[in-house]
């Protein structure tokens, strides 16, 4: 970079390695729409206070609209010897318009200007992801609504533990999800203040309008502390915990997808579109999508390190460390929103065996539960209860036999509490049914959880029903 970039400071241009070594514009190129909005909305404040003439206003305007449509249209020529986004975008602005150009940063410092770039790109972006989650949401919605009358294992320790819906399932993702859209959206609300004409980390002589800018950007108001302002990327952190998190309950999603999708669980069959195939064994379905899915969510957590490690020894204010912050927080957006459409594409397409799911009811005992409930309904003291039921799982276990195949005779030898109806207490669909309370696995507890979802998603602007009509075709 040559030595008249900085002023007459500096004899010496800048070192090519060292040069290379500190460019972003490579990556924060990114950040070129919030840079030119910013830029727009700072020189029009300029222009009602009386700093810029209007003629400086209306040329600094025009240039960087035209900037922006080079931009859009890939014809812009960025240089590296520029260093970053915002000093190609201003020295552009310069060489076209001329002194103009160069009044543009009256008031305001790279600092305060990649600080309000970043709050803009991250706020869109936090709704961005927010609308792929819904798109995901709409898609489990409409599996659950066929999967109301499907009966599953539900599963502690990897180990059938006892009955659920297939429905119930997936709304338990559902839950997950919504909670990573609601932290996403609550650090998008947060970020949104503005740090512009805080300067490089002491404010400006000039008499600028904040509040202005800031609503001209579409913030809710303007940071309190100068230094904080320029210092602080905790919003960063917060919107990439959020995304962290969510790649963590798909990686979940997608592990489950894998092992039910194994020939030994056979609970669900991927389809063609998100599965691969094998270079050497003809025979294989690979559930390729999910496994990325589970693999690259070891690559957001480690962007959201990346983030605190940058971070945790910085004294204020601004420092160089801080250009590290680009690459972890596109990085984590862009593996997420990918990982949200493959899992939506994922869903759809896949088919669930419910015969299968059925049978695996049938062996491991998930009735064992209701055994110990029966008894304690007749009087029993739970434990007591739950020790004979205990025994007469070990005792079906050694004849080969399930707890419905026990004779009532094995049975009152360990508990003359049992009586006839102990066998329709150990029916699967009676089992689920019992366990009516508000968010249990009972049907009508369901339905309403599916259609408190779908009318959540309707009052975003979703439409569910064309979605369910979609799903409908593409299986067909």
């Amino acid at each position: 970079m040559s030595k008249k970039a900085w002023g007459g400071r500096f004899d010496e241009d800048m070192d090519a390695a060292a040069l290379a070594f500190s460019e972003s514009v490579s990556f924060d190129q990114r950040l070129a729409p919030q840079d030119i909005r910013g830029s727009i909305a700072h020189a029009r404040m300029l222009g009602e206070r009386g700093i810029l003439s209007a003629d400086d206003v209306q040329k600094i305007v025009q240039g960087l609209e035209e900037i922006r449509g080079e931009i859009e249209r890939g014809e812009f020529e960025w240089d590296p010897t520029k260093e970053d986004v915002h000093m190609n975008v201003e020295s552009a602005l310069t060489a076209r318009i001329g002194d103009a150009g160069a009044r543009l940063h009256t008031g305001r410092s790279r600092n305060d200007q990649v600080g309000t770039d970043m709050r803009l790109w991250t706020r869109e972006a936090c709704q961005a992801t927010a609308a792929r989650i819904d798109r995901l949401l709409c898609v489990l919605a409409v599996r659950a609504g066929d999967g109301v009358d499907v009966l599953m294992p539900g599963y502690t320790h990897l180990q059938r533990a006892q009955p659920v819906r297939l429905a119930h399932h997936l709304l338990a993702y559902c839950e997950m999800l919504e909670r990573d859209r609601g932290r996403l959206l609550d650090a998008a609300r947060r970020m949104n203040l503005s740090p512009l004409g805080c300067g490089a980390l002491a404010g400006t002589t000039f008499d600028l309008d904040r509040e202005a800018t800031a609503r001209a950007l579409g913030f809710d108001g303007v940071t309190r502390n100068s230094l904080d302002s320029v210092g602080d990327r905790d919003f960063l952190v917060e919107a990439v915990a959020a995304l962290a998190n969510c790649a963590i309950h798909l990686s979940r999603m997608g592990e489950e997808l894998v092992l039910w999708s194994s020939q030994e669980f056979g609970f669900v069959q991927m389809s063609d579109a998100f599965t691969t195939g094998s270079s050497m064994m003809p025979q294989k379905k690979n559930p390729d999508m999910a496994e990325l899915v589970r693999g690259k969510s070891g690559r957001v957590v480690g962007d959201l390190v990346t983030l605190m490690v940058m971070l945790k020894g910085l004294p204020l204010t601004y420092n160089r460390d801080m250009q590290e912050d680009k690459p972890p927080v596109f990085d984590a957006f862009d593996t997420v929103d990918a990982c949200l459409d493959v899992m939506a594409g994922s869903l759809a397409g896949a088919r669930f065996d419910a015969e299968r799911m059925r049978e695996a009811l049938v062996r491991g005992f998930l009735d064992a539960t209701e055994v110990a409930d029966y008894l304690s309904a007749k009087g029993e003291p739970f434990r007591s209860a739950h020790h004979v039921a205990g025994r007469l799982v070990r005792l079906a276990h050694d004849q080969g036999k399930t707890l419905p195949e026990l004779t009532l005779d094995e049975m009152r030898a360990e508990s003359k509490a049992f009586d006839q109806d102990i066998y329709q207490a150990l029916d699967m669909e009676t089992a689920v049914e019992r366990r009516k309370l508000v968010g249990g696995p009972a049907r009508a507890r369901v339905q309403v959880e599916i259609d408190a979802l779908r009318s959540r998603l309707e009052e975003r602007g979703l439409d569910v029903a064309a979605i369910a009509r979609q799903l409908g075709a593409d299986a067909k």
